[in-house]
């Protein structure tokens, strides 16, 4: 049986902690998604062979790294930047990615910054390069200046209140287990370690600084912009952009892997508040357009492969947003071919 190991690791910007299965080999980085942590991938690193090194990190504020303040200006460049920072203390200089959710929005921000430094892109269910909410077509135009419906103030406030309790049951439909059960996966799978992702999510650190982060008033539907800190804002789509990936050189080959069923990144999703509006969930909906995400991340990855990149979209039937844990096979298989091109 492979035994993890999990320790903290002092970089020049904070103290993260990582969970690893052993110290040689190729660096295949795996990087967790909102109210999450390295959990997540915890049943995936032990699944590939002994020429790699697979590592989760936890991002700031999740997990057991240091919960260092989010600035969002700099979109999900503060994650990116700890990344890097974690990689030179650990001396690698080149590792394979994988990015599940808002950890996809940062591996992509990483490889905007440091392509030199990636030998390979796994996406998984990532969040689009226009960010999450207030944006409209594939180029991802902002539907108001502001980004109104987008940042902190789109979270459920009943899910934030449920994790600050630390509700572990599941009476409520947005309590942090029935979201894992009924959002982060496709019902009625129930997965293996269940607690342990619950009280994964539970380390989330909250707050204007971390989860959801704060928000400020809009004239524009649905009457809330995001804010400058916090975890939902550095991804709102006035902080947060990679649409030039095809730019970078070299251009590492791409993976994007996903569930057809994924009903958090979605072209219709159920956490984005414009289709909400447009199915009567929230009231006054003045005709804002959903935010295409499935189309926004294709046209991106599209242009990096019109520009010399490799990029294999796979599209996993029956599965929603975290095929990783849902079909770890069909995962394991997509991964490793990326990371073997």
């Amino acid at each position: 049986m492979t035994t993890l190991h999990t320790r903290r690791v002092t970089t020049g910007r904070l103290t993260q902690q990582i969970t690893e299965v052993r110290t040689e080999g190729e660096a295949v980085v795996f990087v967790h998604g909102n109210v999450s942590s390295s959990a997540f991938w915890h049943s995936t690193l032990t699944t590939l062979p002994d020429r790699y090194r697979p590592l989760a990190v936890d991002l700031r504020g999740f997990g057991g790294t240091d919960p260092l303040p989010v600035d969002a200006t700099r979109g999900l460049r503060d994650y990116a930047d700890d990344l890097a920072e974690l990689l030179t203390a650990l001396g690698v200089e080149r590792a394979h990615l994988v990015g599940w959710s808002m950890g996809g929005g940062v591996v992509m921000q990483y490889l905007r910054d440091h392509p030199a430094a990636v030998r390979s892109v796994t996406l998984v269910s990532p969040v689009s390069p226009y960010g999450f909410g207030g944006t409209h077509g594939v180029d991802g135009t902002l539907n108001s200046e502001d980004g109104a419906g987008s940042g902190g103030g789109t979270a459920n406030p009943d899910f934030v209140r449920l994790l600050a309790e630390g509700d572990r049951g599941e009476d409520s439909p947005l309590s942090p287990r029935s979201v894992l059960t009924s959002c982060y996966m496709k019902p009625p799978l129930r997965p293996a370690y269940e607690d342990e992702y619950v009280e994964s999510m539970l380390a989330t650190r909250l707050g204007d600084d971390h989860y959801p982060g704060d928000s400020r008033p809009s004239a524009a539907w649905p009457g809330i912009a995001p804010g400058t800190r916090g975890v939902l804002n550095c991804m709102a789509p006035t902080h947060f952009r990679v649409d030039d990936l095809h730019l970078v050189d070299p251009k590492p080959p791409v993976l994007w892997i996903r569930g057809e069923d994924d009903i958090i990144v979605s072209d219709t999703s159920m956490f984005d508040l414009a289709h909400l509006g447009s199915i009567g969930a929230v009231p006054g909906w003045d005709g804002t357009p959903a935010q295409p995400m499935l189309a926004q991340t294709r046209h991106v990855l599209d242009r990096y492969a019109q520009a010399g990149g490799s990029v294999r979209e796979v599209a996993v039937a029956g599965v929603g947003h975290a095929v990783h844990l849902e079909r770890p096979e069909e995962f394991g298989k997509a991964l490793l071919e990326v990371l073997s091109a």
